[in-house]
């Protein structure tokens, strides 16, 4: 994990070129400016469970993941993350999950105090907070419905998720390994392995290679998703 010093000598670079016009634009182009962009190695943590919630971040390049070890040692992945999306917005003054990068991966660190301060004098950055806030809300009720679905039906409507954030339609890069994969669904590698061949045997989808797949029946997949 990046030092807080780190994360002190980014924001005061960002104070420094920040315009005085920084809240006139759009809610994201706000919150770009009162943050700092820090680089994170494959793999690197960002920040624990049960750490201050102190800081909430924008992904920029890269993908991360959010998980909890289980009391016998599994690990559970919360979410991913793509370019673009919000993590780290808590409730209550600590982190619920750990954050990690998958790959090597750029993250825009913004202050919480300074994002709260932001919707507290700008009605308009105070409703999008709301509506990034709500989104994660549905995200987390729809992975609990998603874990008690079979097999199938998880991993088909995973890829029917990542088809739907990927801008590659239904080229798919997956930037997340099957463990990943398997850990999020709740299944186990070997599992989410031989569904994936049966989706493809059944013309659902074509496994270019290992992280590429192409979505080739959204109908057959849409029929599992339920």
């Amino acid at each position: 994990m990046l030092t807080h010093t780190a994360i002190r000598t980014g924001f005061s670079r960002a104070a420094n070129n920040a315009s005085p016009r920084a809240h006139s634009g759009s809610f994201f182009d706000s919150i770009s400016l009162m943050g700092a962009a820090m680089p994170y190695g494959r793999d690197a943590e960002i920040y624990g469970e049960n750490e201050p919630a102190d800081y909430v971040y924008r992904v920029i390049s890269g993908a991360v993941r959010t998980y909890k070890v289980l009391g016998d040692g599994r690990r559970q992945i919360g979410a991913f993350y793509l370019p673009g999306d919000i993590f780290g917005l808590e409730t209550g003054d600590e982190h619920s999950f750990s954050a990690e990068a998958i790959s090597d991966a750029k993250i825009l660190v913004v202050k919480r105090s300074a994002l709260l301060a932001l919707a507290e004098r700008e009605s308009e950055a105070a409703r999008q907070l709301w509506s990034v806030t709500g989104q994660e809300l549905r995200r987390v009720q729809d992975h609990i419905l998603l874990l008690i679905k079979t097999a199938k039906e998880r991993v088909g409507s995973f890829l029917l998720e990542m088809a739907k954030r990927h801008p590659g339609g239904n080229d798919v890069e997956l930037p997340m390994s099957r463990q990943d994969i398997a850990d999020y669904l709740g299944l186990t590698i070997e599992t989410v392995s031989r569904t994936l061949t049966e989706l493809e045997n059944s013309a659902s989808i074509k496994l270019a290679s290992a992280r590429h797949i192409v979505l080739r029946n959204r109908r057959a997949l849409g029929v599992l998703n339920g």
